[in-house]
Protein backbone atom coordinates (compact mmCIF):
# COMPACT_ATOMS: atom_id res chain seq x y z
CA UNK A 1 0.00 0.00 0.00
CA UNK A 2 0.86 3.43 -0.55
CA UNK A 3 -0.03 7.22 -0.43
CA UNK A 4 2.09 9.90 -2.10
CA UNK A 5 0.14 13.21 -1.81
CA UNK A 6 1.02 14.93 -5.82
CA UNK A 7 -0.77 18.80 -5.78
CA UNK A 8 -3.32 19.64 -3.62
CA UNK A 9 -4.58 15.61 -3.90
CA UNK A 10 -3.53 12.31 -2.01
CA UNK A 11 -3.09 9.02 -4.38
CA UNK A 12 -3.62 6.14 -2.79
CA UNK A 13 -2.66 2.82 -3.96
CA UNK A 14 -3.75 -0.30 -3.03
CA UNK A 15 -2.91 -3.83 -3.92
CA UNK A 16 -6.46 -6.09 -4.34
CA UNK A 17 -6.41 -10.04 -5.15
CA UNK A 18 -5.81 -10.75 -8.49
CA UNK A 19 -2.45 -8.39 -8.86
CA UNK A 20 -4.00 -5.47 -9.00
CA UNK A 21 -4.25 -1.84 -7.10
CA UNK A 22 -7.36 -0.05 -6.77
CA UNK A 23 -6.26 3.92 -7.16
CA UNK A 24 -7.80 6.32 -5.44
CA UNK A 25 -7.46 10.16 -5.52
CA UNK A 26 -8.64 11.87 -1.98
CA UNK A 27 -8.28 15.41 -0.93
CA UNK A 28 -6.78 16.34 2.68
CA UNK A 29 -10.47 16.08 4.41
CA UNK A 30 -11.43 12.80 2.94
CA UNK A 31 -7.89 11.23 3.75
CA UNK A 32 -8.90 12.59 7.19
CA UNK A 33 -12.62 11.20 7.62
CA UNK A 34 -10.80 7.80 6.08
CA UNK A 35 -8.01 7.59 8.74
CA UNK A 36 -10.66 8.11 11.45
CA UNK A 37 -13.15 5.28 10.01
CA UNK A 38 -10.54 3.06 9.54
CA UNK A 39 -9.35 3.45 13.26
CA UNK A 40 -12.49 2.71 14.43
CA UNK A 41 -12.69 -0.39 12.95
CA UNK A 42 -9.41 -1.39 14.34
CA UNK A 43 -9.59 -0.33 17.50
Amino acid sequence: MEAVKEGRHIIMRVPIEGGGRLVVQLNAEEAKELGAVLNAVVS
